[in-house]
């Protein structure tokens, strides 16, 4: 039996609630990534500053498989609202207090320790905090819109990198470079607050997932991580897999971004914020249309078309980066574009992958050690081999290695366009009932 459409008010409320937490959670990766020169030089000055930064950025990584043992089960035991909600406020707080933290020049070496030990808090509230909303949002949509209404989460994604950004360029222009590196760059930092307590507002007022009341109303099956890891491997290695592709990509694309194209091009600072800030945008805009395609085309097909084009043009396209601004623009629109129909698909495609009872879990066990162990680190890796080779095209190749693995997790996907999420078994699109036009969309609705 597959799900009714959710009322049209809590649905909106649910993708506002959910987008809401992921753009204050990725508004500080915008503002750490387009703000990592200042941060550099506030908290880890000398001849390896941005290898420093970078592995700031990668150590806020290293709690978050731990954050998703603990959220995780925790979500799919208690439901999904109330661990959403305090996520948010653990994670606007931290980003909050990183804009209040004295530079190194002031108290030394317990500056970069208090940088990195409030990454390790938003390592942990982080998480719970995706997964969780991913889950909400999945669960909380109709089967046959889930691509769309999904794509809204990572509208908030890149929503969030986009107004970090934005801060920081609008901070670069209206205070100059002098200012941004004595106290400017601390004005982003602080806008995460109120930011979070907005997301924490409309979380408090959303109702529970219809899908987990449900199934805690009728079934009461066993729960937790050895339930998981024990009748769920291959969920568990699919995800993974995909995730080793999404988050190298990511890391690569949108993190670690401006530091190459500062350091290792030399485009200026304002210039590459600038850059970044219109890609995003772009690919902000277009979200929703691959979100919606997915619904049509099925999931696998979109994650087939942009892991083959991201691993044939990965290469050409960062050479082509260096060839000049206006070069670097196209090169970085071309990967971005190609890497939507991953990013768009998120939401609609994780999920689905495990069954209500431990799909909190799954998605967070799974998403997370990959991230930890691939995305947070991908900054670091990219910056380190650079630095020691003078090989400017590896962030290139280390994008066609992820994609690898993700062609081969993608053998391993089930489609599931269409299919609920309700109850207790794996969730598939084999399950619908084949029947021809209008009445397979009565089917869908039923």
């Amino acid at each position: 039996m597959t799900s009714r459409n959710p009322k049209s008010g809590q649905q909106t409320r649910s993708v506002a609630a959910a987008a809401m937490g992921n753009a204050t959670e990725w508004f500080d990766y915008g503002v750490y990534a387009a703000a990592a020169t200042y941060i550099t030089a506030a908290f880890f000055p000398g001849t390896l500053g941005a290898l420093g930064t970078m592995l700031g950025f990668a150590v806020s990584f290293v709690l978050r498989p731990l954050g998703g043992m603990v959220w995780g089960p925790l979500g799919d035991r208690i439901g999904r609202k109330a661990v959403l909600a305090t996520t948010i406020l653990l994670m606007a707080a931290a980003t909050g207090a990183i804009g209040l933290l004295p530079s190194h020049a002031t108290v030394g070496t317990l500056a970069p320790i208090l940088l990195i030990g409030l990454r390790v808090v938003q390592g942990f509230s982080t998480g719970g905090e995706y997964g969780g909303a991913a889950t909400y949002l999945a669960e909380s949509s109709s089967d046959r819109r889930r691509g769309f209404l999904g794509s809204f989460l990572e509208f908030g994604t890149l929503g969030g990198f986009v107004g970090g950004s934005a801060v920081v360029l609008t901070c670069q222009l209206a205070l100059g470079s002098d200012a941004m590196y004595e106290w400017g760059w601390r004005i982003p930092f602080l806008l995460a607050v109120p930011l979070g307590l907005i997301g924490w507002y409309l979380r408090t007022r959303l109702e529970e997932s219809a899908v987990f009341t449900e199934m805690q109303a009728q079934e009461h099956p066993k729960t937790g991580l050895r339930v998981l890891v024990t009748e769920y491997r291959r969920e568990l290695l699919t995800l993974a897999g995909l995730v080793v592709a999404l988050n190298i990509v990511n890391y690569t694309l949108l993190t670690y971004q401006p530091t190459y194209l500062q350091n290792t091009i030399g485009v200026g600072e304002s210039t590459t914020t600038a850059m970044m800030l219109i890609g995003q945008l772009i690919m902000m805009l277009t979200l929703p249309f691959f979100g919606r395609l997915s619904d049509r085309v099925g999931r696998r097909p979109m994650w087939l078309v942009s892991l083959v084009g991201l691993a044939v043009l990965a290469i050409p396209m960062y050479w082509l980066m260096g060839r000049g601004t206006i070069w670097a623009v196209v090169g970085f629109i071309v990967l971005g574009l190609l890497y939507l129909p991953q990013l768009s698909t998120i939401t609609a495609t994780f999920p689905a992958i495990f069954p209500t009872h431990v799909r909190y879990a799954g998605f967070a066990l799974g998403y997370n050690v990959s991230t930890a162990i691939f995305g947070g680190t991908a900054p670091l890796v990219n910056e380190a081999v650079i630095e020691g080779t003078g090989w400017t095209l590896f962030p290139a190749l280390y994008m066609v290695f992820g994609c690898g693995i993700g062609l081969i997790a993608w053998t391993f996907l089930r489609e599931t366009v269409g299919a609920s999420l309700r109850g207790t078994e794996v969730p598939t699109a084999d399950a619908l009932p084949v029947v021809p036009g209008p009445a397979r969309d009565v089917a869908a609705k039923a």
